[in-house]
């Protein structure tokens, strides 16, 4: 007689945006596997209303206090709870009837509730890099007491997969893989004159407009560094950058003996996710299969640091450690939005990042307060320097 399917309570926290919808697309092909529980957003009323109409979650919650009292006004009589602001995140991230909390929340607004998922003893599917960027040590501190984490970043959760069955001991070094975003091979000076329309036509990857820009830049290359130094214990020296145009090959493990493990496939986030979701387990069938022959060749070359500084500045706060990375990651997000509004030059973004780690000098990360503090003052400082238009 075939075993009983295990039906796991998933928590979605982003559910409204590109990793959240993309995650919910897993669930309608394993219904039988995954039931949503609960679901949260920023200020989509209009897409978490549809969500919660169709999923039926206990519970929903607004981090924008309107929105949730708008929600609240739409679900009346369904028997859904709508819970608001950053209490309303950690509820969804604590909450009893989830067995795993999917964590797409876009910035380091992901943090707290990365922390209560794992401290409620949660499997956290881990999408939101900025928790591992600002509190790495937090979160490892976290995972000694309770909890599980798996890395949903198709870079990174190509590395878990990896290593599985693998003697960590044996690793020489990890391999990140970089698109190059849309301005791959471009000069310094080419880059002066790209617009916002140009930075958000990524060639390979559907992503958010701050993800997309972070792609651009390849600051989101230098986040998962941080990340990949947190997640698997290995030395910034020992994580590399290739850049990989085809965005096939996710990312690889060196071992001391020399040989390379990669995980490869087409380019479709639902398939970091589903690994996520489904460990120890693969669930198919697949969304999409790889067909190498008609791929043809996959490339790799060198990253240019010296066009694109912000991976350079990511391992530099890497290597200062402490509140450096919180201080990295929240002037970037100030930097990047004050792009997207048209305010500052592209190549602005990587000037505001540098006169923000010139003139900070990192603490040790002790508690939740010591990253909150440094994301304060970094934010304060981008936004000074946003508005001086004195960046470069």
């Amino acid at each position: 007689m075939a075993a009983c399917k295990e039906t796991r309570g998933l928590a979605v926290l982003g559910s409204t945006g590109s990793i959240g919808t993309q995650a919910l697309e897993v669930v309608d092909a394993h219904p039988d596997r995954l039931r949503v529980v609960a679901l949260t957003a920023q200020r989509n009323v209009d897409l978490l209303e549809s969500q919660a109409r169709r999923y039926r979650p206990p519970l929903v919650c607004m981090a924008d206090a309107a929105a949730a009292g708008e929600l609240s006004r739409r679900l009346e009589g369904t028997g859904i709870e709508v819970a608001a602001g950053p209490d309303g995140l950690l509820e969804a991230a604590a909450y009893p009837l989830a067995d795993t909390v999917l964590n797409a929340i876009v910035g380091s607004a992901g943090l707290p509730p990365t922390l209560a998922a794992l401290g409620a003893g949660k499997r956290l599917a881990l999408a939101n890099k900025e928790s591992m960027v600002a509190g790495g040590e937090l979160v490892l501190s976290a995972l000694r007491t309770g909890g599980e984490l798996i890395p949903v970043d198709s870079e990174h959760g190509a590395i878990f997969h990896c290593l599985r069955g693998e003697d960590v001991n044996d690793v020489e070094a990890v391999i990140l893989t970089a698109s190059g975003g849309p301005f791959y091979g471009r000069s310094r000076e080419e880059l002066a004159e790209v617009t916002v329309e140009d930075a958000l036509a990524h060639p390979t990857w559907s992503m958010g407009r701050k993800i997309s820009v972070d792609s651009a830049t390849l600051m989101n290359k230098g986040l998962e560094v941080i990340e990949a130094h947190f997640l698997f214990a290995v030395p910034y020296e020992r994580i590399k950058v290739l850049a990989h145009p085809q965005s096939v090959v996710h990312s690889l493990v060196e071992f001391k003996d020399g040989s390379l493990a990669a995980q490869l496939s087409v380019p479709d986030m639902r398939l970091p996710i589903a690994l996520a979701l489904s460990y120890p387990e693969r669930w198919g069938p697949p969304f999409l299969r790889t067909d190498l022959a008609k791929l043809g060749g996959l490339s790799f070359a060198a990253v240019d640091v010296e066009t694109f500084g912000c991976l350079e500045l990511a391992y530099r706060a890497g290597k200062e450690g402490g509140t450096a990375t919180a201080v990295l990651n929240a002037a970037n997000e100030v930097a990047v939005e004050a792009f997207l509004q048209r305010r500052i030059a592209f190549l602005e973004i990587e000037g505001i990042i540098r006169k923000a780690l010139d003139a900070y000098r990192p603490s040790p990360v002790r508690c939740l307060d010591d990253v909150l503090a440094a994301e304060e003052w970094a934010r304060a400082k981008a936004a000074r320097l946003v508005d001086s238009g004195r960046v470069c």
